[in-house]
C-alpha cells in the first residue's frame, strides 16, 4: 500500500499565515447584516508566532501520523530531526508498519499508549476530515497539518470542538525557527541574541 502521507514543495520559510486557525479562545462572532435573519457569523485569527511557540513549550507527546521508514519522505526528514534535536517524545502511526527508527509503530492514534499532545498529520488532504475524528476522539488538542496541507472547513471543525488547528506549517521548521536552529540549513532564525536557546 501507498504509505499514507503527503509531500509538498511548498516553500518552506516565509509561509503565509493564511490557512492557520487559531485556538478557540480566538473565536469571535461578527454580527450578520442589518436585516438579515442569518446567524452571526464564526471567523478565526491566525495563531501569532508566540502562540505558536506557547504551542510548542507545552508539548510532551508529539504523534507522527504518517511516519515512514523511507527517507525520501517529508515525514522522515521531520521525524529525524524531532528525534535528534527536540525533547519530544515521538508516537510513531503508520499502520503499514511495525517499527520506524527503531522505535515501535503504531496502526492507529486510538492504539498509542497515551493522548499525544499534538498530532502531526502527514497525509492526503481527501483523509482530513477523518483525521480530525480520530484527533477529536483520543482528545487531543492540537492537530498540525504539515506543510501542503490546509482545509478551512476541517479546522473550523477542530476549532469549535476545542482542537487548535496549525495549517500548513512544518513543525520541523517551527521547532528550529523559535530555537535557533534555522541558520544550520540557511534560513534567518529571527531569534536575536548571542546564546542558543535550550530545547
Amino acid at each position: 500500500m501507498t504509505d499514507p502521507q503527503t509531500t509538498s514543495s511548498t516553500p518552506v520559510d516565509g509561509a503565509s499565515d493564511v490557512g492557520t486557525v487559531a485556538a478557540p479562545q480566538n473565536l469571535r462572532e461578527q454580527p450578520a447584516a442589518t436585516g438579515s435573519q442569518d446567524a452571526p457569523t464564526t471567523t478565526w485569527s491566525s495563531p501569532a508566532a508566540g502562540e505558536r511557540l506557547r504551542i510548542l513549550r507545552r508539548t510532551r507527546t508529539v504523534a507522527i501520523l504518517g511516519a515512514s521508514n523511507k527517507p525520501s519522505r517529508a515525514s522522515y526528514f521531520v521525524q529525524t530531526y524531532l528525534l535528534a534535536d527536540s525533547d519530544f517524545e515521538l508516537w510513531f502511526v503508520n499502520p503499514n508498519e511495525t517499527e520506524i527508527l527503531g522505535h515501535r509503530a503504531y496502526p492507529s492514534l486510538a492504539e498509542l499508549p497515551g493522548v499525544p499532545d499534538l498530532v502531526d498529520v502527514f497525509r492526503r488532504p481527501s483523509e482530513l476530515d477523518a483525521v480530525l475524528d480520530d484527533v477529536i476522539a483520543v482528545g487531543s488538542p492540537v492537530m498540525w497539518m504539515q506543510l501542503g496541507l490546509a482545509d478551512e472547513a476541517v479546522a473550523r471543525r477542530g476549532a469549535e470542538h476545542g482542537v487548535t488547528v496549525v495549517m500548513n506549517r512544518c513543525l520541523k521548521i517551527e521547532h528550529a525557527r523559535f530555537h535557533g536552529g534555522l541558520h544550520l540549513a540557511g534560513f534567518d532564525t529571527g531569534v536575536i541574541s548571542s546564546r542558543r536557546r535550550s530545547r
